[in-house]
Parts: structure tokens; sequence; C-alpha cells
């Protein structure tokens, strides 16, 4: 049963069907999909089309074993396209590409915002075995000092040639320079449309 509401009968009984990485945000490949394919992909969590070519199911890495794990699928407004975000198991293209399309899908920054909304959670929700949700009580001047703690930290690490350290550092930064973003109700947006308008005005 097309319990998603899918129009298969526009053309063929098929659908595109968009790939999407979950944590990037980059489009990785197009496919086909029947109701079959759909129903497979469903069940197994792993990306299933329809071959126009072959004219027969066949799983995103059946032979290389470069699947593509489903992370969600949504529908467009008009029923008959799918959006489907995954985790790629490797390369996505055939010749060796991450993409179908040869674009790099190198990128993690996305989990920024996954971050974001991490940290406006505790905000809101607030548990007492959260680390977050403990320096969001302590109030802004508590959570300004320990901005100022990670930056005198990763300036001392940057002085050495430890990576880990450093990045440790860098991450801790970040981390604790969101939650003052968040406490002081700005979004990292409107940090971002500084640069912007900074980079257009050059």
């Amino acid at each position: 049963m097309n319990k998603l509401n899918i129009d298969f009968k526009k053309v063929n009984d098929l659908v595109p069907a968009i790939i999407q990485d979950a944590e990037s945000n980059v489009v990785l490949m197009l496919g086909y999909m029947n109701q079959k394919a759909l129903d497979i992909t469903l069940e197994t969590k792993r990306v299933t089309f329809f071959s126009r070519t072959k004219n027969r199911l066949w799983t995103k890495g059946e032979t290389s074993g470069n699947f593509l794990n489903v992370v969600s699928l949504t529908v467009d407004c008009d029923n008959d396209t799918i959006l489907i975000k995954a985790k790629p198991v490797g390369p996505v293209c055939h010749t060796g590409d991450d993409t179908c399309f040869a674009e790099e899908n190198k990128s993690k920054t996305l989990f920024i915002d996954q971050l974001r909304a991490i940290i406006k959670d505790r905000k809101n929700n607030p548990t007492d075995q959260s680390y977050t949700a403990s320096l969001f009580a302590k109030g802004i001047n508590k959570i300004a000092q320990k901005v100022g703690e990670e930056a005198v930290e990763i300036v001392i690490e940057a002085k050495d040639d430890n990576k880990d350290l450093f990045m440790g550092e860098a991450a801790d930064l970040l981390f604790h320079y969101l939650i003052l973003l968040e406490a002081k109700g700005y979004e990292l947006d409107e940090v971002m449309e500084v640069l912007i308008d900074r980079h257009q005005k050059k």
C-alpha cells in the first residue's frame, strides 16, 4: 500500500528520487523508484531503485558495498518526487566520485546547525544532567567568562604543534561561542549576514 500517497501513475509507475547527504545536504544522485523499490527502501533502510536500463530493482551498493543508508524520506508538494536524506557508505558514483555530479562531499559544517538545535533545546528544556543547561542557569557573565577562558586556551595551544590538543580547544571554543550566542538571543545566521555584508563591500 502506498502510505505516502505518492502518485506513481504519472510516468510509467515511476517517480524520481533525489538522494541528499543527511549531514552535508549535498545532492548525491538521482534515481527512479516504483512502488516495490520504495517498499524495499523503507523496509531495509537502504536506497533501492528501479533501473530503467536493466528493467529491474537494484539496491545502490549491492555490488560495490557503497550503500546509501536512509535517514529520512519526504515527498514533494505534487506527490510525484521523493527526497531521501541518506548517509553514504563510500563514494556514490560508479566513477569513484563522491557524487554523480562530480562534486566533493567532504564538509561537516552542517553539523553546527544540529548542535545549535541541541543547545537551544538545553536552554528551553533544562535538565540537571546537562552541562549546557547548567551554564545557562549560571547566567551570561559565566558563559562569557567561559568563552574567554577557552579563547586563551586555544591561543596557548596554537603556539605548540600538538594537533589533537589544538583541535580539542578549537572545538571547546566553538561550542561555548554557540552557547553565548544562544544566551544573548542571537542566531549564527546573523553573524553570517555580517560576514556576507563585509565580503560584498570589498
